[in-house]
């Protein structure tokens, strides 16, 4: 299916039943990452599975920052019509959660965000000096975006007034410094360190994130 924001061409999924959570992949992947996990989820929510521009089968040809990642999520709801949904996101999908949930705080019910980042520092200096350096080599917009950005603040994370989830592996590319600043500086918000985990380990091809996401936003 597709959803025409006016802007950019939104590839997605839905199945399930239940409150809508929408799910937001990583750079360079697309939705297909979470299918292991979809089972679980869709007995509690209707899954909304959404493919970021230049990723997947949307738009493959547009500005690439995660601004604009967020405004496309946001009007996805607008043109979906989702009253208050869930939102997920892993990597630079939980950034854009992140940027969503303080831009348009009325639009969304809950977050919860694995591996985000508030700063390219925030990464650990093999990931960076890696990102940076093929940011450098190639014209890829995705390498640039996450060498350069996002650049989140304190106050942003302040202005979010919604329930919040914040994880991140204790073998994480991101430093759990940054990790815990980010659950500190939101008002209430949960924070999970999973410590056998790196990045991604429990969340692409893993059911292990649907149970964490069940026990989260199936409190609420």
């Amino acid at each position: 299916m597709f959803c025409d924001t006016g802007k950019v061409k939104l590839h997605y999924e839905v199945s399930g039943k239940g409150h809508p959570l929408i799910m937001l992949h990583g750079n360079g992947e697309d939705i297909s990452i979470f299918e292991k996990a979809l089972p679980a989820l869709e007995e509690h929510f209707t899954v909304y599975r959404i493919d970021s521009r230049c990723h997947g089968l949307s738009t493959a040809k547009a500005p690439l920052h995660y601004e604009l990642i967020a405004d496309d999520v946001y009007g996805f709801i607008i043109l979906n019509r989702l009253e208050r949904p869930f939102v997920y996101g892993f990597s630079d999908g939980g950034i854009a959660a992140l940027m969503l949930a303080y831009t348009h705080p009325e639009a969304v019910g809950a977050i919860a965000a694995s591996g985000a980042n508030t700063n390219p520092k925030a990464l650990k200096m093999l990931y960076r000096f890696g990102y940076g350096k093929l940011a450098r080599l190639y014209p890829d917009p995705k390498m640039k975006m996450m060498a350069t950005e996002p650049h989140i603040t304190k106050d942003d994370l302040a202005r979010i007034a919604v329930p919040a989830l914040i994880t991140a592996g204790g073998k994480d590319m991101v430093k759990e410094e940054d990790t815990k600043l980010i659950a500190s500086s939101i008002p209430g918000a949960q924070l999970m360190i999973l410590p056998e985990e790196d990045h991604s380990s429990y969340i692409v091809d893993s059911d292990r994130i649907a149970h964490i996401l069940i026990g989260f936003f199936g409190s609420l």
